[in-house]
């Protein structure tokens, strides 16, 4: 499986990057995960939609701008 990156609006601290961080870690499937509140993104390895991604961060109290593979 690749690395995937998302980025995310919001996120301006550690605080940020443990919210974010819990959030995808309670979707179960992905690992690897860092969150960067410097450079706005997280990085993982796993299988996730799209759509489900941009619902943990939301509820994380952030957006998700983008997804791709690294």
């Amino acid at each position: 499986m690749s690395k995937k990156v998302a980025i995310i609006e919001g996120m301006t601290c550690g605080h940020c990057e443990g919210a974010v961080t819990k959030s995808l870690t309670e979707l179960g499937n992905l690992t690897d995960i860092q969150v960067s509140s410097d450079a706005g993104t997280a990085q993982f390895i796993g299988e996730v939609t799209e759509q489900d991604l941009a619902a943990a961060i939301d509820d994380a109290g952030y957006r998700l701008v983008s997804l791709s593979n690294e």
